[in-house]
C-alpha cells in the first residue's frame, strides 16, 4: 500500500469515528430522562432530613437532585412527573427477611393470628387445616403444611399436640410451623416420617417436646430438632419454586422494596436463584445469605462470587444460626426467663445452637476468606459467644479487631449496654427487629421482666452511638412491610397499647435510615443505592404520605403507590 493510500485510509478511519463519537454524545443528550417534582423529595444523603426540589432519572441512574429551575435547564427535553405533593424516597432494602419461606408460604395453611391472620384457638387451626385439605384436594398420605401459628396469641395459650392433629388428620402428616420459624409441630404420621419416637434423644442444640411423664413425642420440635422436618417441606415444596418466584417478588415490590434479603440460601436454592436472574426474571436485586453448614463448599465453590451483583443478584455472605426465639423461650441469655420453660426444670436460659468451639471454627474460617458474617443471636449469652469467636478469629488470623468486615448480628434483640460498645469498638452492626415490641412486647415483659424487655431492639441508643443499625420484618415471622418497621420503631406500642421501652423511642427519620442508606450499608451497596445521590442506582418509592411529617401513630397507614426499581416501574397502585 501507499503512503498515499495510507493517508487517505487514515482520513476515512478518523470521520468514521468522529461521526460515531458525536453520534453517541447525541444520544446521550437526548436519551430519555423523567424528572419528578412538586412532592416531598427526601434524599436519606444527611444525618437530618433534606428535601430535594427535583430528581432526574436517566438511563436506570439518578442523573440530578437538588433545584428544580437547574434540573429544567439541564434536561429540558425530559419527561415530567408531577408527584402531586406525594414523598417519594429511595427504594426500600430489605435488612433480613427470608424471601423463598416467604415464597413457600403460598403452599402452606397460614395459622397466624390477628391482625395478620384469624387463628385466635386451637379448634380455629383445626378448622383451617382441614379446609385448606378439601380445597386443594390433597389426597391421603401427602403431606399438609401450615404456618404462622403463635401459642401466646391462642385461647388455650399452649401450642397443638400430635393427638389433637392426629383426631383431624389420621391419613396425612402433618408438620405446622410456628411463627417463630424456630419450632413447629408435628402429628403421629409427621413424626413417623421424621423418625422421632421416644426413643430419639434430643439433638444438641435442640428439643423433643414429650407427653407429661412420659418419653413419648408430643408433636413439638424445636430448634434444630425441627431441622428434618423443615428441610423435608423445603423439599417438596421445591417443586413449585418457580411458580411462586414471581408473586414473590411482586409481594415485595408492593411493599416498597427494590432490594430483597433471602436470609437462609441452601446450595440448590441458590442456583435456582442463579438461573432466575441469568434469565432476566428479576424485577428486584435479590441478595441471598448462604448457610453455615455449606461454608467450606461455598468458599471453595469458583461459580459463587460473594458480594458481587450479576443480573440483579448476589451471595452476600455466610448466615449462621446461633440460638433461638425469646417468645418461644429458646432463645440464650445470661439470666434465666422468669415464666416456666417446657422441658426445663431449672435455670432455664434458653439454648444456643451451637458450641462455642463450632462458632470459633465458623467465624476464623469465614474471617480468612474475607466471608460477610450474618448472624442470629436473640438473647444476651448467644452474643456474648459472638463477641467471643469474634476476637478468637482475629487472634488466630493476626487480623485487626476492628477490620471493616461488617460483620451483622441480626436481631441483637436482647443487647446488652456494654455489647453495644463492643459492637462499636468492632465495627460489627446490629440488625434490630422492633416489630417484636408489637407482636409480643407483653409477653417480653412477663418472660423477661421490664428492664430487658424495655431495652429490646434499642435504636435510640444505637443511633446517639453512631453505630448503622438497621431493622428489619424477619418475613416470614412478621410481615414483610418496611412501614410497620418504622411504625413499630418509633411507637414501640405492643398489641395492649402499652409503651415497650419510651426511652428507646426512634425518631422517624432514625427508623427510615434503617431501611435505606443503613440497610444498603450492611451489604457493601452505600456507593450503589440507600439514598438518592448522582450517580446511584434510580430505585424509588413513591408514598401517600410523608413519614416526617404526620402524626406518628398513623406511620403504619401509610401506602406505597408506586415502586420504581433503576427508572422502570414495578409496582404501581
Amino acid at each position: 500500500m501507499t503512503k498515499t493510500s495510507l493517508l487517505i485510509l487514515s482520513l476515512i478511519l478518523l470521520i468514521s469515528c468522529g461521526k460515531k463519537e458525536n453520534k453517541n454524545l447525541s444520544e446521550q443528550k437526548t436519551s430519555e430522562s423523567q424528572l419528578y417534582y412538586n412532592g416531598h423529595i427526601i434524599t436519606m444523603e444527611t444525618d437530618e432530613a433534606n428535601y430535594a426540589e427535583a430528581i432526574v432519572e436517566q438511563n436506570g441512574k439518578i442523573v440530578f437532585v437538588g433545584d428544580l429551575k437547574e434540573a429544567k435547564k439541564l434536561f429540558p427535553e425530559s419527561t415530567k412527573v408531577d408527584l402531586d405533593g406525594k414523598t417519594l424516597l429511595p427504594g426500600f432494602i430489605d435488612p433480613h427477611s427470608h424471601f423463598g419461606m416467604v415464597s413457600n408460604t403460598m403452599g402452606q395453611v397460614d395459622l397466624n393470628p390477628p391482625p395478620v391472620g384469624t387463628i385466635s384457638s386451637i379448634p380455629k387451626m383445626l378448622e383451617a387445616l382441614k379446609k385448606y385439605k378439601s380445597d386443594n384436594k390433597i389426597k391421603d398420605g401427602d403431606w399438609v403444611f401450615g404456618w404462622g401459628y403463635d401459642e401466646s396469641q391462642l385461647t388455650e395459650k399452649r401450642h397443638p399436640n400430635k393427638t389433637e392433629l392426629d383426631a383431624v388428620f389420621p391419613k396425612n402428616p402433618v408438620y405446622l410451623q410456628h411463627t417463630s420459624g424456630h419450632m413447629g409441630v408435628a402429628n403421629s404420621l409427621g413424626l413417623k416420617e421424621m423418625n422421632v419416637t421416644k426413643d430419639t434423644p434430643n439433638p444438641a442444640g435442640g428439643n423433643i417436646g414429650r407427653m407429661s411423664n412420659s418419653k413419648e413425642p408430643n408433636g413439638l420440635v424445636q430448634e434444630t430438632a425441627m431441622y428434618p422436618f423443615v428441610g423435608n417441606m423445603l423439599k417438596i415444596l421445591s417443586t413449585k419454586q418457580a411458580e411462586y418466584f414471581d408473586k414473590t417478588q411482586n409481594y415485595y415490590a408492593e411493599n416498597g422494596l427494590t432490594t430483597a434479603q433471602d436470609g437462609m440460601t441452601d446450595r440448590n436454592t441458590i442456583q435456582f436463584f442463579k438461573k432466575q436472574a441469568a434469565s432476566g426474571k428479576l424485577k428486584i436485586d435479590l441478595i441471598s445469605l448462604a448457610g453455615y453448614a455449606d461454608l467450606d463448599k461455598n468458599v471453595a465453590d469458583s461459580s459463587i462470587h460473594f458480594k458481587q451483583y450479576k443480573n440483579k443478584f448476589k451471595v452476600q455472605g455466610t448466615k449462621i444460626v446461633a440460638d433461638g426465639s425469646p417468645q418461644g423461650k429458646t432463645a440464650y441469655f445470661t439470666k434465666p426467663f422468669l415464666t416456666p420453660v417446657p422441658d426445663c426444670a431449672h435455670d432455664c436460659r434458653g439454648l444456643p445452637s451451637l458450641t462455642q468451639d463450632a462458632l470459633n471454627k465458623i467465624f476464623k474460617t469465614a474471617y480468612a476468606n474475607d466471608n460477610q458474617i450474618f448472624i442470629h443471636c436473640n438473647g444476651d449469652a448467644t452474643i456474648d459467644m459472638l463477641i467471643k469467636a469474634h476476637e478468637y478469629a482475629c487472634k488466630e488470623l493476626s487480623q485487626p479487631l476492628d477490620k471493616d468486615r461488617r460483620t451483622i448480628a441480626i436481631h441483637s434483640q436482647f443487647v446488652r449496654p456494654d455489647q453495644l460498645e463492643i459492637y462499636k469498638k468492632y465495627k460489627i452492626e446490629p440488625s434490630f427487629f422492633t416489630n417484636h415490641a408489637y407482636f409480643w412486647g407483653d409477653v417480653h415483659v412477663e418472660n423477661l421482666g421490664r428492664d430487658r424487655a424495655f431495652f429490646l431492639s434499642p435504636i435510640a441508643t444505637a443511633a446517639k452511638m453512631g453505630l448503622k443499625y438497621t431493622n428489619h420484618s424477619d418475613a416470614t415471622v412478621t410481615p414483610i412491610n418496611p412501614l410497620f418497621t418504622v411504625w413499630t420503631a418509633v411507637n414501640r406500642t405492643s398489641r395492649t397499647g402499652k409503651v415497650i421501652g419510651e426511652a428507646e423511642r426512634a425518631t422517624p427519620y432514625q427508623a427510615l435510615k434503617a431501611i435505606t442508606i443503613n440497610a444498603a450499608y450492611e451489604y457493601f451497596d452505600e456507593n450503589l443505592k440507600g439514598s438518592l445521590k448522582k450517580g446511584k442506582l434510580a430505585d424509588f418509592v413513591i408514598l401517600d404520605k410523608n413519614p416526617l411529617t404526620i402524626n406518628p401513630t398513623e406511620l403504619k397507614d401509610i401506602k406505597v403507590l408506586e415502586t420504581i426499581k433503576e427508572g422502570k416501574t414495578i409496582f404501581k397502585k
